[in-house]
C-alpha cells in the first residue's frame, strides 16, 4: 500500500519547501505580516519533525529538508539538503527577503532538478513531498507542467507528493466555518479564483496515512481531499505546514 513506509534514520523522508517571497508577502493577515506567519508555521513544523525524530535524548535524522525561497529567482536558504538534526543545530532559520515578482515555474523547476538528483538513492525511503506556499498568481512560465512532471516521479512508497498552501481571501469560501470540522478541498470543490483552480490541479490527493494523522489531531479532513490548503488564517497556514511533516515515522 503506498505512502505507508515509515521514515527512519536509514530511510529518511525528504521534504522540499518552496516559499513565495514576492512583495505582497509583507501585507498583513490579522495584524501580522504574511511572511512572519509563514515563518512561525514553518518553525512549528520543523519542531514537530524534531519531536517525531527524538527518542529519549537522542535525535534520529528521520527527515531531510530543502528550503527554496523564490521571486524572480530561486534562493537556496539552507545551502542544500540538510538533516533535521543539522537544522535543529542552526539556532534559527534564515530571514526571508521580499522581492517583486512570483516566478513559480522557476521554483518547481529547481525542485524537479533536486528530486532527479535525490531519487536514485531514495527507493527505500518514504515518498518525497514538495510543499509550496504562495499568495498570488505567477509571473513567467506556467508552473503546472513542472508540478505535473514532479507528481509523476515515484519511489517504491508512491509518487512524489505536491502540497500547496494558497494564502488568499479568494478561496475563503472553501474554508469557512469550524476549522476542526472542515472537510478539505476535493477535486470537485468549486473555487472562484482561476489560480486556485490551477493549484488544485497541481495538488496531490492526501494519502490515507497523512490524513489519519490529521484526524488524530482532531481535524476532520475527508478521504479524497487534496493537499491544497487555503491559507486564509494563521491556523490554516499552520495546518498546511503540519501536513507537510505528517510522514509516518518509526
Amino acid at each position: 500500500m503506498p505512502y505507508t513506509l515509515q521514515a527512519s534514520q536509514s530511510a529518511p523522508a525528504l521534504i522540499i519547501y518552496l516559499l513565495d517571497t514576492s512583495l505582497s508577502m509583507t501585507l498583513e493577515i490579522g495584524g501580522r505580516r504574511k511572511m512572519d506567519i509563514v515563518m512561525h508555521a514553518l518553525q512549528t513544523a520543523l519542531r514537530q519533525m524534531v519531536f517525531r525524530s527524538t527518542k529519549g535524548s537522542r535525535l534520529s535524522p528521520r527527515y531531510r529538508v530543502a528550503m527554496l525561497a523564490y521571486s524572480d529567482q530561486v534562493y537556496d536558504l539552507l545551502g542544500g539538503v540538510k538533516t533535521i538534526g543539522e537544522i535543529a543545530g542552526m539556532g534559527g532559520l534564515p530571514e526571508l527577503t521580499p522581492h517583486q515578482f512570483t516566478d513559480t515555474a522557476k521554483a518547481f523547476e529547481q525542485a524537479e532538478k533536486l528530486l532527479m538528483n535525490e531519487l536514485p538513492n531514495m527507493q527505500h525511503c518514504p515518498a518525497p513531498l514538495v510543499c509550496h506556499m504562495t499568495d498570488g498568481a505567477h509571473t513567467g512560465d506556467d508552473p503546472e507542467p513542472f508540478a505535473r512532471r514532479i507528481m509523476e516521479l515515484a519511489v517504491a512508497d508512491g509518487h512524489v507528493l505536491v502540497e500547496n498552501i494558497f494564502i488568499s481571501e479568494a478561496v475563503a469560501e472553501a474554508s469557512s466555518g469550524d476549522l476542526r470540522a472542515w472537510p478539505g478541498i476535493k477535486p470537485d470543490t468549486p473555487l472562484s479564483d482561476p489560480f486556485a483552480e490551477k493549484l488544485k490541479r497541481m495538488s496531490s490527493t492526501i494519502p490515507e496515512s497523512y490524513r489519519e494523522m490529521m484526524v488524530e489531531s482532531s481535524f476532520h479532513i475527508e478521504e479524497g481531499a487534496l493537499m491544497l490548503l487555503p491559507g486564509t488564517s494563521k491556523e490554516l497556514i499552520s495546518l498546511g505546514f503540519q501536513m507537510s511533516a505528517a510522514t509516518p515515522v518509526r
